[in-house]
């Protein structure tokens, strides 16, 4: 059954969120494939690393849409179909591009910095982000995802399994990790250019 909560104050953009969607034994499997990820970060092709260990520090890993992966994007479908017939009724396509699994360690102090998710002038017309929580918040400090609402931003709630979803223009950012490390399965949905 999925739970909603939705997130509406007089000033602020919405977000919204969702749990119950994977499993305990899910979400050890993609949590075990994101403490792997191993490739560096990058943010518009940054390839400075002085440069870009002031934007983003985290390892990820990428799962493409094949029969073995199919039952995530199948599970994140109905979550993102509800979620946006209830709370955006955006004009959604699909999931234009590979799901991204992040690793932030505090080894590095993992984060990454305000950024937008809209995509640049050579990517899919993302509209729609969507964050799933893998780590347990007592394995780690730090790492609060934060969107910005208003002029103070606000924390996603710490929760394991839970699904964030918020428009792709949002400014949002993860802060660093002070203790353990953080998990997460990201994903864009694309559609039509706003009008």
């Amino acid at each position: 059954m999925l739970y909603f909560i939705p997130r509406y104050t007089e000033h602020t953009d919405p977000w919204c969120f969702t749990s119950g969607i994977f499993d305990d034994t899910e979400l050890d499997s993609l949590q075990a494939q994101a403490k792997n990820a191993t490739q560096r970060a990058i943010v518009n092709d940054t390839t400075d690393k002085q440069e870009l260990d002031k934007i983003r520090r985290s390892q990820v890993s990428w799962i493409e849409r094949t029969q073995e992966s199919e039952w995530i994007f199948v599970k994140l479908a109905h979550a993102v179909a509800t979620l946006n017939a209830q709370f955006f009724r955006f004009d959604l396509t699909s999931f234009g591009e590979a799901l991204q699994l992040t690793n932030y360690d505090q080894s590095e102090n993992g984060m990454y910095g305000w950024h937008q998710d809209s995509g640049g002038k050579n990517q899919v017309n993302r509209k729609l982000s969507i964050v799933v929580q893998l780590t347990d918040p007592a394995e780690y400090e730090g790492g609060n995802l934060q969107i910005m609402t208003s002029a103070n931003p606000q924390n996603i709630r710490k929760q394991r399994g839970l699904i964030a979803a918020f428009p792709s223009y949002q400014l949002h950012q993860v802060t660093p990790v002070t203790q353990g490390s953080r998990q997460s399965l990201v994903a864009w949905v694309s559609g039509p250019p706003f009008r």
